[in-house]
């Protein structure tokens, strides 16, 4: 049995989400297996390094896959051939940026040390209308030193369930955030979070409270007693899909 392992990049606009569904085909995981399947001539299981939801991107998304070799109905299963006949037969908006032989016990998702996202505003007078699939719109001037200044309460181990739409998690929801850097260009606001991992729409849900903060909705010295809360009705809503972007995993 081999195992490779794939980049892949996507634009998440029009699929419900990384994870494959039994009642819908538009997913990420659900097309990559199937082309899979097809090219190895066997049923393929892909990991991926976490699960992006509905209209979420990804510039580089990990995963992998076993494969037994004896099967694959192609001449020649390399990694690079792999990835080429991915490429050819995947939609256009899904596309593998790489594709190696690992260590068969790798898995995208176990072996993951940290993740990057990036979550983007469009804030600009008018609006970017070449970009506005990939940009959350506020037509409201954003306080950026108050979304920088709240933003430092985050980093840290903290409990961040008040800060996931999981309520029945089970597992714990103690996260680490290493650091968050929020960047306005021309009223293009970039907000990068890079942590040890993060829960089921936790990002989102960062994001939507550090924009009612830039709104003036909150002050900044309110986060410690929402992390202390553990309640997620206590949180104010969750931030469009579309600004979200995952940027790198790191191993």
């Amino acid at each position: 049995m081999l195992n490779y392992k794939l980049i892949i990049q996507y634009d998440g606009t029009r699929y419900k989400g990384w994870q494959k569904q039994k009642n819908t085909e538009t997913t990420i995981q659900g097309k990559i297996e199937g082309v899979l399947t097809r090219l190895l001539n066997q049923e393929i299981s892909i990991n991926g390094s976490g699960r992006t939801d509905a209209g979420v991107h990804a510039l580089a998304q990990v995963a992998n896959f076993h494969f037994d070799e004896t099967l694959a109905n192609i001449s020649s299963y390399s990694p690079c051939q792999v990835k080429d006949a991915l490429n050819s037969y995947l939609p256009n908006d899904i596309r593998i940026l790489s594709c190696e032989e690992v260590n068969p016990r790798f898995h995208a998702r176990l072996n993951a040390k940290s993740k990057i996202y990036e979550y983007r505003i469009d804030n600009t007078e008018i609006g970017n209308i070449f970009e506005r699939k990939y940009l959350t719109r506020i037509e409201k001037a954003l306080n950026t030193d108050k979304m920088i200044e709240a933003s430092k309460y985050f980093i840290g181990t903290h409990d961040f369930k008040s800060f996931s739409t999981n309520t029945h998690i089970k597992k714990s929801t103690i996260r680490t955030i290493y650091d968050i850097k929020i960047v306005n260009k021309d009223g293009i606001i970039s907000m990068e979070f890079f942590g040890n991992g993060f829960l089921y729409n936790m990002v989102r849900i960062i994001s939507g409270m550090l924009i009612d903060v830039g709104l003036g909705k909150y002050s900044p010295d309110v986060i410690p007693e929402l992390l202390k809360a553990k309640d997620r009705t206590k949180v104010g809503g969750i931030a469009p899909a579309s600004g979200l972007f995952l940027v790198k995993v790191n191993y």
